[in-house]
């Protein structure tokens, strides 16, 4: 047999280092930077970026122009710049969105360049992380998704786990502290220039925090917040007295009344205070179900009902604020279409509605959903009134069926339950 090895393919390469990572939880990881130069990885995360289809960032650079002006030598001029190690990433073009509670979230939009290297370095870094992830951590991580973390806060609280510490952590993504997070990094990659090229993308955002909107970000937090998910994951299997959700920065830790819910809030604030995030007083609460009270998380506000069946059973559906926000963007969206024909409305207002409505059908939302569909018929109605210039809102002139059907508008109001396979049975 000769000395050559094949090339492996990138999935391959991903599968291999997972399993290895998974093997052996002290080894650390050398020669990563080599595989974040090669054409295959970037010509990956270049798929994955223009997927997404983000805007341009500060240069203007569009994946138009880049495909125009050819993407492989594109490709090739980011390959060199790493491999030279002369890799600047470039400022991030900032974007402001409005937040449920009236705030705004600064998104840090990298340039396509910067995605790429970015999204290059995650599909090396990812799986050797994603083998020492907690059960419990479900923000953007492969295989896994927000409903999931929703189904393990139902069954928790099914089961009885009543005492509920709800955290809100205070600007968690701005405040991540750099030298902290290259050291856990550094725990799993001995790799000089893969250190370098994370610190670069770091300090490019400030002196602290990783930028939201940075393709590499999601995956920095989880790695910040994984001793956090080892000490509840602890609790949890020890104690069998706990559950915990987190998605990012939006954690839940759920607890049978009793001995464990002080010890267990106490070391959750010690472990935090240990990366030096903090949490926001105000909005921070315990909540005890069996009073009456509710918790929001991932948008859905959980509180305890009881059932036909004089049982009392979890109840969850899009807290107010979710509502309020959705139904404020379709009405800038009829005021912004009141004189244009019905069909450009449509086109805008469906993706609005089929992510919404996809999202929140999981609960027990269909009282909120019934309202949604009526105000958003009222509109539909006002407008196509107007269109034709009659007063009234032609109440009779149309059935339901009728309007939908002319218009085009989505329609799925349906509830299903979502039931994830690993927490079925």
């Amino acid at each position: 047999m000769g000395m050559r090895k094949a090339s492996i393919s990138l999935q391959d390469l991903r599968e291999k280092i997972y399993q290895k990572a998974k093997a052996e939880p002290e080894w650390r990881f050398w020669g990563m930077y080599t595989h974040i130069c090669k054409i295959e990885t970037l010509e990956r995360a270049y798929d994955l970026a223009k997927k997404n289809n983000g805007a341009a960032g500060v240069d203007g650079v569009t994946f138009e122009e880049i495909e125009e002006a050819g993407r492989e030598r594109y490709l090739l001029e980011i390959l060199q710049s790493l491999l030279k190690g002369d890799y600047l990433p470039q400022a991030y073009r900032e974007v402001s969105i409005p937040k449920t509670n009236g705030k705004k979230r600064v998104l840090k939009i990298p340039t396509i360049r910067d995605r790429i290297v970015q999204g290059a370095l995650k599909l090396i870094l990812e799986p050797i992380f994603e083998a020492d992830f907690q059960d419990g951590n479900y923000g953007y991580r492969p295989g896994r998704k927000a409903h999931d973390a929703i189904a393990v806060v139902d069954k928790a609280l099914y089961g009885g786990k009543l005492e509920v510490i709800d955290l809100d952590l205070t600007a968690f993504f701005d405040n991540i502290r750099h030298d902290i997070l290259l050291g856990k990094v550094a725990e799993r990659v001995q790799d000089k220039e893969v250190l370098h090229l994370i610190k670069l993308i770091c300090k490019t955002a400030g002196k602290r925090g990783v930028p939201q909107g940075g393709v590499l970000s999601p995956l920095l937090a989880n790695i910040y917040l994984n001793e956090v998910d080892k000490m509840l994951e602890k609790a949890k299997v020890v104690t069998g007295e706990v559950a915990y959700a987190r998605y990012a920065d939006d954690l839940v830790v759920l607890v049978t009344p009793g001995e464990w819910l002080e010890k267990v809030n106490r070391r959750l604030l010690e472990e935090l205070a240990r990366v030096e995030v903090t949490v926001n007083e105000e909005k921070s609460q315990i909540v005890n179900m069996e009073k009456g009270k509710s918790f929001i998380f991932l948008g859905f506000e959980f509180r305890r009902i009881k059932g036909k069946n004089g049982k009392y059973r979890p109840d969850y559906k899009p807290n107010r604020k979710a509502r309020k926000a959705l139904l404020e963007k379709l009405r800038l969206l009829f005021r912004a279409y009141q004189s244009r024909p019905i069909e450009g409305l449509v086109k805008r207002a469906n993706p609005i509605l089929r992510g919404w409505l996809n999202y929140f059908r999981i609960g027990n939302a269909s009282r909120d959903f019934g309202y949604i569909r009526d105000w958003v018929e009222c509109k539909l109605r006002r407008h196509e009134m107007k269109a034709r210039q009659r007063k009234g809102y032609g109440w009779k002139r149309w059935s339901r069926e009728e309007i939908v059907g002319k218009s085009g508008i989505y329609d799925d109001y349906k509830i299903r339950y979502y039931r994830p396979k690993a927490l079925t049975g």
